[in-house]
């Protein structure tokens, strides 16, 4: 009978063995060689699915060591997504601004999206200052600066001048160049297949 808890001595798992002790050890040098501490400006982009998702899940991870966490919404409106209730029962934690009032093909009013997304970055210069709140989500700030909608020089300027440990993560499609090359971390969510193609409409859990 085999013993589970005994280690397989064939060539092929000895290999394997000291293939992996050898991984081991390069990704701990790896890992130990990294000192820094800091908060990191995180970027959400690209055509796929997820972007805001992603940065709900940070929001999660976040709130489960205690911290407190911002979320801000620039373009879409007070919907009633399943995020939003899930992370607001974190009441004395997460503070939710839902500032955006639509997408500009719903609003169809320029000026009207201008003076909501300036609305919504007053809230967040505020928060940009409270070394209290851990994370920090501008989400579809993206789409807001796509539009020139407020100007780059200032939303990067409050976001660099924010406490040493606060983490930003900002979210929408086609990222500007300068918020790329300002952010620690960018990922680009990549479409590859989407259910919207097929008629499959928007669903509760899902989508909102």
């Amino acid at each position: 009978m085999i013993d589970p808890q005994k280690p397989a001595s064939t060539p092929d798992a000895e290999h394997h063995r000291t293939k992996m002790q050898k991984r081991k050890a390069v990704q701990d040098k790896e890992v130990a060689s990294k000192t820094v501490e800091k908060g990191l400006l995180i970027v959400n982009t690209g055509a796929g699915k997820g972007k805001s998702t992603a940065a709900f899940g940070l929001a999660l991870r976040m709130l489960g060591y205690g911290r407190r966490v911002v979320v801000i919404q620039f373009i879409k409106g007070a919907w009633h997504t399943g995020e939003r209730k899930a992370l607001e029962r974190f009441e004395d934690l997460v503070e939710w601004h839902a500032l955006g009032e639509g997408f500009t093909w719903e609003t169809q009013d320029k000026a009207r999206d201008i003076a909501a997304c300036q609305r919504a970055w007053q809230v967040a210069q505020q928060t940009l200052t409270n070394p209290d709140i851990g994370l920090v989500i501008l989400d579809e700030l993206n789409i807001a600066l796509r539009y020139d909608y407020l100007p780059m020089e200032q939303v990067l300027a409050d976001i660099t001048a924010r406490p040493a440990n606060q983490h930003v993560a900002v979210t929408g499609r086609n990222a500007k160049e300068a918020m790329l090359e300002a952010a620690d971390l960018v990922t680009e969510m990549t479409l590859v297949k989407h259910h919207f193609k097929a008629g499959v409409k928007a669903q509760e859990g899902i989508e909102f």
